[in-house]
């Protein structure tokens, strides 16, 4: 079941107990400003928005591991000094962009005391509109489903964005709870998500 709002993530992980979720999957504020770069050929350039002006503040991953018993964070290179654990288990996303000016992949902390895992997926390959400029592969949220969590896990994502995680859990059958703040993302994410759930009932 996919339980989706549009609301700080701070107000809805408030309404949770100690532990409640198995596994948050999050794609925060790296804080870069990611909204003044020219990702898509200037696409989502001067769209007005601030969210990526800088990362969460220690509240927020305060709430986060509090309520949540293991924890995938994207960009969390950006914001270790906050998340203040040591990890072997990094996950790395090969972007395979050869020789191009972008970055070569993307770090995610995990809890997991396994080995750094790595996932190969170059954005081509995806053939979903992109509207959000951080917008990650629906495979690569599979990828994450399949490596670290199992059947019956109750899944957290507090930066729903594009909502590709959605789409996994769908796909997988797990029960996420999700938010996002910024009302056009969420619009734009709720219709992407109920898309592809009417694609699958007709096919």
């Amino acid at each position: 079941m996919l339980t989706i709002t549009n609301e700080d993530n701070m107000a809805l992980m408030a309404r949770y107990p100690d532990k409640y979720f198995d596994l948050a999957i999050v794609d925060p504020p790296y804080g870069i400003d990611v909204n003044s770069m020219t990702l898509g050929g200037g696409k989502y350039k001067n769209k007005g928005k601030n969210w990526d002006n800088e990362t969460p503040p220690q509240a927020y991953f305060d709430e986060l591991f509090r309520v949540s018993k293991n924890q995938i964070i994207w960009g969390a290179n950006y914001m270790i000094d906050k998340i203040k654990k040591p990890s072997m288990g990094w996950i790395y996303w090969d972007k395979e962009n050869g020789d191009s000016d972008f970055s070569d992949g993307e770090l995610a902390f995990t809890s997991f005391k396994r080995a750094l895992r790595s996932y190969k997926h170059h954005l081509s390959k995806d053939r979903s509109e992109r509207f959000h400029p951080t917008q990650k592969p629906v495979g690569l949220y599979r990828f994450c489903l399949d490596k670290y969590a199992k059947q019956g896990d109750k899944i957290l994502d507090t930066h729903l964005g594009s909502g590709s995680i959605a789409i996994a859990c769908h796909d997988y059958n797990f029960d996420l709870i999700a938010c996002e703040l910024d009302k056009d993302y969420y619009l734009s994410a709720m219709k992407r998500i109920t898309d592809h759930q009417k694609q699958l009932t007709i096919f």
